[in-house]
């Protein structure tokens, strides 16, 4: 399998791609990953929006975007420019479009870049089953050509850059009909127009594949990368992002699921987190993602991690790792979450509500969470209680081997020193500190125990690497057909909340979008543990209290790490765009509506979106769409089908829940 999708595997070393100028920044060949968000203003609100700009950039935004739906609003970038540049703000502005080919022209002689989103800059998306022989298919082509072109010159008069953003809900109809909705038809989308914009030798181009699944994201950038490389010899900048991240907690973690896996691989300069919160809180997210890696674009190597000359997997699709199944881990199965208790001591049958299970000591019963551990590592700790009987613990071979109960109790050992007589019948787990000075004597243990059906490894990395490592060895085990179910183990020394939530998505979400992964341990260190109450307090857009527990942030973590791979659902998952100039109504008030009477639904995908721009084609993903039609109107869908038509907002959450009914989605809240 083609390695062309980034530069290395086994070190960080950043993709190399060509410079493009904006405004007073350079972007791509290894300059710093820049920083970016959108405002939420109307933009015809002059002073709001150039307000909001400046929030923005003062939280460090190196570039602004601002949506232009048609030629009014692209006309009034140049008011908001002026008074931007009258304060001294020389940040460059980005001119968001849809649909308006007349308003690109207009913007690209105004601000320094424009973005045009290829479904629906001169294609069409009506959700219509086309089908186009190849003469009329090229004749498309040569329509979009004729009218892209003078936008490509006008660029080219101005000096203005541009960004082919192709969005995987908004593909249009004639793509669909030959790629369907595809990653594949996401790259064709923006090479059409890349193609178009060389032959006018035009290269002042930054792509994007953005959508709101973050598998299907993470395959389509990588896809653009092998194909620019395989057709053209070299590749342009890449902006990464997931649309309609969501807000607080979720939407962090599925950006950072979606972005930091692309920038583990070096892929990426620049980034937007899209977050249901005011814009400027988005930028903070985006520095935590950047900080994690060098500035000035320097590789990072360790020569413990072997090279690796092909995959034996497709980076391009997914398909989880074959594995045996051991006690419920592996084969089939959802990925596990391993609670991490053993920083409290004397554990009572209250502690284990930070981890998803409720004690009622009257009818001395146990009521399970949808966000349950399947195992909590105690370390050096037994418990005093009866347990809930779906929890299983894990502790040293020590206390293990003093337990009563070896079907609850089960040991964890260094690889090393695992002995098959001395562990248990039914289940052991075995520390792996992948591609350490270890390596070769793991390589020995792991020929002696790959036929056994009572061990999982867990595959951690004391180095830099962290993610090229465990990689590295899941493909170890890949090449010698070694099928043991394996849990992936990542410890955060980070401070803040925001920090271990980049840390912990980025690093397990790399590998289970790779098919990688059989459940997840996460961890942090002494220091960091102690640290994190107070961060959890401060956290800017969540609803942390003081009853949030660090062990239940970290348990809701991997929750929601979970969710946000498409691994395992274990709750509502909410598709929420952020706001923008074209928003009809407030999203942040809206979606904590419809979240409040919705959120024990779990499986169920409710997108809300705030205009009818964002509205049927990025919630393609969902089950349910809550679209703004009009100033106080909602059209609402099932899936890609209309049910309600501008129908009065303050009704529209009640008929939301009717079509639940109707759609037999809906359960009763407990």
């Amino acid at each position: 399998m083609s390695l062309l999708y980034c530069s290395s595997l086994t070190s960080y070393k950043r993709l190399k791609t060509r410079e493009v100028k904006v405004g007073n920044i350079l972007i791509g060949n290894n300059h710093p990953i820049r920083l970016q968000t959108m405002t939420t203003c109307d933009t015809m609100d002059t002073m709001g929006t150039v307000e909001e700009a400046i929030r923005c950039i003062d939280a460090g935004a190196e570039l602004i975007r601002i949506t232009a739906p048609s030629n009014k609003e692209a006309e009034n970038l140049l008011n908001i420019k002026n008074e931007l540049r009258k304060r001294g703000y020389e940040t460059p502005l980005v001119a968001d479009i849809h649909f308006t080919p007349n308003a690109a022209d207009i913007a690209a002689k105004i601000v320094e870049k424009v973005r045009i989103n290829p479904g629906n800059y001169v294609d069409k998306k009506k959700f219509q089953q086309l089908e186009y022989t190849d003469a009329e298919y090229a004749e498309e082509i040569e329509r979009i050509r004729n009218r892209f072109i003078p936008l490509v010159q006008i660029c080219k008069e101005h000096g203005t850059a541009m960004r082919i953003g192709t969005n995987h809900g908004s593909l249009s109809d004639r793509i669909m009909s030959r790629y369907g909705d595809t990653p594949m038809g996401m790259v064709e989308s923006a090479m059409e127009f890349l193609r178009i914009a060389r032959t006018e030798d035009y290269h002042q181009i930054i792509l994007s594949m953005k959508a709101s699944n973050t598998q299907v994201m993470v395959e389509a950038y990588r896809l653009l990368v092998a194909t620019m490389q395989e057709e053209f010899g070299e590749c342009y900048p890449l902006h990464l992002g997931v649309t309609e991240a969501g807000d607080g907690e979720d939407g962090r973690i599925k950006s950072a699921v979606g972005i930091g896996t692309l920038l583990e691989d070096g892929i990426g300069d620049t980034i937007r987190v899209s977050l249901t919160e005011d814009s400027e809180y988005e930028i903070p997210v985006c520095r935590d993602l950047v900080k994690r890696y060098p500035a000035d674009g320097k590789e990072v190597s360790e020569n413990t991690i072997a090279e690796i000359t092909h995959l034996p997997y497709s980076p391009f699709e997914y398909k989880r790792r074959k594995t045996k199944e051991v006690q419920h881990i592996g084969g089939k199965k959802v990925p596990v979450v391993v609670a991490d208790l053993s920083r409290l001591n004397a554990i009572t049958p209250s502690d284990l509500k930070r981890i998803g299970y409720s004690y009622d000591e009257p009818t001395d019963k146990w009521s399970l969470s949808d966000q349950a551990a399947d195992f909590a590592y105690l370390g050096g700790q037994t418990l005093d209680f009866a347990l809930p009987g779906t929890l299983k613990l894990i502790v040293t071979p020590e206390i293990w081997a003093n337990q009563e109960d070896k079907h609850v109790y089960f040991p964890i050992f260094e690889a090393e020193d695992y002995i098959a007589e001395n562990g248990s019948d039914e289940l052991n787990f075995l520390m792996f500190d992948c591609y350490s000075d270890k390596q070769k004597q793991y390589e020995q243990i792991l020929d002696s125990i790959k036929d056994v059906e009572n061990v999982v490894l867990c595959l951690c990395h004391s180095g830099k690497l962290k993610t090229q490592a465990i990689r590295r060895f899941f493909i170890y085990l890949e090449e010698k057909n070694i099928q043991l179910p394996c849990v992936i183990m990542v410890d955060s020394d980070w401070q803040t909340s925001d920090e271990h939530l980049i840390h912990f998505s980025t690093e397990c979400g790399a590998l289970l979008l790779d098919g990688f992964g059989d459940g997840i341990a996460l961890s942090m260190t002494e220091k960091s543990h102690k640290n994190l109450a107070n961060s959890i307090q401060n956290a800017s857009g969540r609803n942390y209290n003081n009853n949030t527990s660090v062990e239940q942030f970290i348990n809701t973590t991997a929750f929601g790490i979970l969710q946000a791979t498409r691994t395992r659902i274990s709750k509502t998952e909410y598709i929420s765009c952020p706001s923008c100039g074209r928003t009809l109504f407030d999203l942040q008030e809206t979606t904590e509506k419809i979240r409040s009477v919705t959120h024990h639904l779990k499986g169920v995908k409710i997108a809300v979106m705030g205009c009818i721009v964002n509205g049927p084609g990025e919630m393609a993903d969902a089950d349910f769409g809550y679209v703004g039609s009009g100033v106080g109107k909602i059209t609402l869908y099932k899936g890609k089908d209309v049910v309600r038509r501008n129908i009065p907002s303050e009704i529209a959450v009640n008929e939301l829940i009717n079509i639940l009914k109707e759609s037999n989605a809906w359960v009763e809240p407990a």
